[in-house]
C-alpha cells in the first residue's frame, strides 16, 4: 500500500476496536462455556454467575480453538466476528490486502502482551501511535481499518 492510499484509508477506529474485542471475548467466553459443558463442570451461583472448570486437555483444545479463531478469520477474511459486526477490518499495510495466516498469527500471539491488564496495553499503545497500531499490528505490520 503506498503511502497516499495508507493517508485515504480510515484508521480512526479505536472505539470500534474496543467493542469488538468485547464482542470476541463474548463469544470465545462462550466457547470456554461449551467446552467446560462438555468436558469438565459448571457451577452456577445465580442466574448470570457461573464458574467453569475443565482439566489440562481441554483447556488446551480450547485454546488452540481460540488461536485459531483469530489466525482464520482475520488472516483470510480480515475480520472476526467481533469485527464484523463493528465495520471494522484488519489488513496488511503494504498491499491493503487481507494479512494471510502469517501476519494474524503474529498479531494473536502478541495478543499474550497486548492483553495485559485487560488490553490496557493494547488500548495505550493504539492511542499513542501514528498509525493506531497494538503491539501485534506494528510486529505483523498491519493496520485496522474502517470497512
Amino acid at each position: 500500500m503506498t503511502t497516499s492510499v495508507q493517508e485515504q484509508v480510515d484508521i480512526r477506529v479505536t472505539g470500534r476496536r474496543v467493542v469488538a474485542t468485547l464482542l470476541d471475548g463474548v463469544v470465545l467466553g462462550l466457547a470456554y462455556g461449551l467446552v467446560a459443558w462438555a468436558f469438565g463442570t459448571v457451577t452456577t451461583s445465580g442466574p448470570y454467575s457461573w464458574t467453569a472448570e475443565t482439566s489440562t486437555g481441554p483447556t488446551l483444545l480450547y485454546l488452540l480453538c481460540a488461536f485459531a479463531y483469530f489466525v482464520l478469520f482475520e488472516g483470510y477474511r480480515g475480520q472476526t466476528l467481533g469485527k464484523m459486526v463493528v465495520g471494522v477490518r484488519v489488513v496488511d499495510e503494504q498491499t491493503g490486502q487481507v494479512p494471510g495466516w502469517g501476519k494474524a498469527a503474529i498479531r494473536t500471539v502478541l495478543r499474550l502482551v497486548d492483553g495485559l491488564l485487560g488490553y490496557l496495553v493494547a488500548w495505550i499503545v493504539v492511542l499513542v501511535s501514528a498509525r493506531r497500531q497494538r503491539i501485534g499490528d506494528m510486529a505483523a505490520h498491519t493496520l485496522v481499518i474502517r470497512v
